[in-house]
C-alpha cells in the first residue's frame, strides 16, 4: 500500500520539510489559511490531516483522517508519526523538493553549470526541482539529514516493539 498523502498546518513547517526529506508527499498549509480551507483541500486532494491545533482536528468531521501531534519536539513528532502512521523515514530519501513538495528530476546539463564547481564532482545524483529550480546534491548536509531520518526510523521500530498489541512489531 503507498503511504499515506499528508497535509500539514503551518504550525509544523518544520516536520514538513522533513517529511519531503524522507519522501513523502506532504503538502503545507500557507501561514494564512483558514481551518475551512485547510480542510477543504485535504477533503479535495484526500490527505491526512497533520495538526496539533485540537479545534482543526475536532472540526475535521469524519471524511477526513486526521493525526492530532501532542509533541512539541520534532524527534517526538517524528516518533508519533513513525508510532501511528507507519511512516518509513526511509522511503524515498531526497527525491523530493523540500520547499514546495514537487518530485525531483535529474538535472539538466545547463542546471549543473550553476552549482559551485566543487559540487559539480561530487558523488551523487544532480537533482532539480522542476517547480522552483532549486538544485539538490548531496553535500554534508546530505549525510547529516540522512542520518537522523535513521535514527527517527530506529526510533519508530523501537516503538512499534514496544508496544505489546502490536503482533508485527514483535
Amino acid at each position: 500500500m503507498p503511504p499515506p498523502r499528508l497535509f500539514r498546518d503551518a504550525m509544523l513547517a518544520g516536520l514538513a520539510r522533513w517529511l519531503r526529506a524522507a519522501g513523502h508527499d506532504a503538502a503545507l498549509a500557507p501561514g494564512n489559511a483558514s481551518d475551512r480551507v485547510i480542510l477543504q483541500c485535504c477533503r479535495a486532494q484526500a490527505r491526512v490531516l497533520l495538526t496539533r491545533d485540537r479545534h482543526l482536528a475536532a472540526h475535521a468531521g469524519g471524511d477526513i483522517p486526521v493525526m492530532l501531534l501532542v509533541a512539541n519536539d520534532i524527534d517526538a513528532q517524528a516518533a508519533e508519526l513513525a508510532g501511528t502512521l507507519d511512516l518509513d523515514w526511509t522511503f524515498a530519501p531526497f527525491t523530493r523538493c523540500l520547499l514546495d513538495n514537487t518530485p525531483l528530476r535529474e538535472a539538466t546539463p545547463e542546471e549543473r553549470e550553476r552549482l559551485p564547481a566543487r559540487s559539480r564532482d561530487l558523488p551523487g545524483p544532480l537533482r532539480a526541482c522542476p517547480g522552483c529550480g532549486r538544485i539538490y546534491w548531496r553535500g554534508s548536509h546530505v549525510r547529516r539529514m540522512q542520518a537522523r531520518l535513521e535514527r527517527w526510523l530506529g526510533f519508530a521500530r523501537g516503538i512499534r516493539r514496544a508496544d505489546p498489541a502490536d503482533p508485527a512489531g514483535a
